[in-house]
């Protein structure tokens, strides 16, 4: 990395942040309706390398961007100024100084093993490695959750994806060996001892190879039907309600929405029941949990895609103990638990299936719970 900033901007960086993707093993779309969710923090990491700058001028180069040094002015970033993917990092920017915050100049140079457009966070790792450096270059005093939510607000306001919040709080607060309990609602965050290899389980994820893009509308659109459905029923958001208000919600609403109310109520409930069994240490009484998520992402939310579902369903044909789509949806990854001796298996089962389905082979990424965003050299 620092070789690599030498090359671009002429000069030594003045350190370099890490922060990482993430895998949220239960709690889809459950964030912006104020509920809970349980990600962990991957090993595949974005890295940033920085150096403040005295004349208001943000350099950005990204070593998978592939083209030139993208000059900015910090004076001159507004919503939307940016379209390519230094709308990320210049908007991280954007909302430092839109919080008041004394941010100058900077170069960056940016690489990242995070895979792009595969369901993992790669957006939020960017915004929070590049939030960390800001923090330190210019000693903000900000903490990781409040960096976390200065990510988001680069993410909704700058780049124009109306997220919650879960993907930014699990890069910058994650632990190693441990799963984040986010609740969106109250803004606090609780470490859940999470180590699969302990009971002979892994975690593999299979990026279905399958782009989806968050900013084309129709994730705005999920979001503006729970918000829609929220105020219908008179509750501040879908947070508010419980199984056993469901067949009222079936009444009352139009039936387009009751899908979604169903999916974000079942989905808060199986965040409490993983997060019971993993602090009992019942990491196999997970896989079901994931199972029942993905089906309801399926058929209640319609983000699933033949690929996730054919990695799913193959994957517990083979013996896994549960598997589930991850992230925002219209394809990315699927997250699939097993016995540690059948993962391998597993793989290379569902690389045949594709193969005769006609699709692309996936990538097969194994992971572990991993350290959240922090400075590393």
């Amino acid at each position: 990395m620092r070789e690599a900033f030498r090359r671009v901007h002429g000069a030594d960086p003045e350190g370099i942040w890490a922060a990482p993707g993430r895998v949220n093993l239960i709690g889809e779309h459950t964030d912006y309706n104020d509920g809970f969710a349980l990600p962990i923090a991957l090993p595949q990491r974005t890295l940033v390398a920085a150096r403040r700058r005295q004349d208001g001028r943000l350099r950005l180069h990204s070593a998978q961007g592939g083209g030139p040094v993208l000059d900015l002015h910090i004076d001159r970033l507004t919503a939307g100024a940016v379209t390519t993917w230094g709308a990320y990092p210049a908007g991280v920017v954007w909302a430092l100084r839109e919080a008041g915050h004394p941010v100058g100049g900077a170069d960056l140079h940016i690489d990242s093993t995070v895979p792009t457009g595969a369901g993992l966070s790669s957006s939020a790792a960017l915004e929070c490695a590049v939030a960390f450096a800001c923090n330190d270059l210019y000693d903000l005093g900000l903490d990781a959750p409040a960096l976390a939510l200065i990510a988001q607000r680069a993410e909704n306001g700058f780049a124009g994806v109306p997220c919650g919040a879960m993907d930014q709080l699990a890069s910058a607060c994650c632990a190693q060996g441990a799963a984040l309990h986010l609740d969106l609602r109250a803004g606090t965050h609780e470490q859940i001892p999470f180590a699969p290899e302990a009971q002979g389980m892994s975690l593999l994820a299979v990026d279905t190879r399958v782009k989806h893009d968050l900013g084309d509308g129709a994730y705005a659109r999920l979001r503006a039907g729970c918000e829609h459905a929220a105020r219908l029923l008179g509750v501040a958001a879908l947070r508010d309600l419980g199984p056993e208000d469901l067949p009222h919600a079936a009444e009352v609403l139009p039936s387009a929405l009751v899908p979604l109310v169903r999916h974000v109520v079942t989905e808060n409930a199986r965040v409490s029941r993983a997060v019971t069994h993993l602090r009992a240490g019942r990491v196999t009484s997970l896989g079901p949990i994931l199972t029942d998520g993905h089906t309801s992402l399926r058929d209640d939310f319609r983000i699933s895609c033949a690929e996730s579902d054919l990695v799913v369903d193959t994957a517990l044909a083979h013996g896994a103990h549960g598997a589930r789509m991850t992230g925002g949806g219209f394809g990315g990854s699927v997250i699939v638990l097993a016995e540690e001796d059948r993962v391998d298996w597993i793989g290379e089962a569902v690389t045949t299936a594709f193969r005769k389905a006609g699709h692309r082979d996936p990538h097969l990424l194994p992971v572990s719970p991993a350290a959240g965003a922090r400075r590393v050299g």
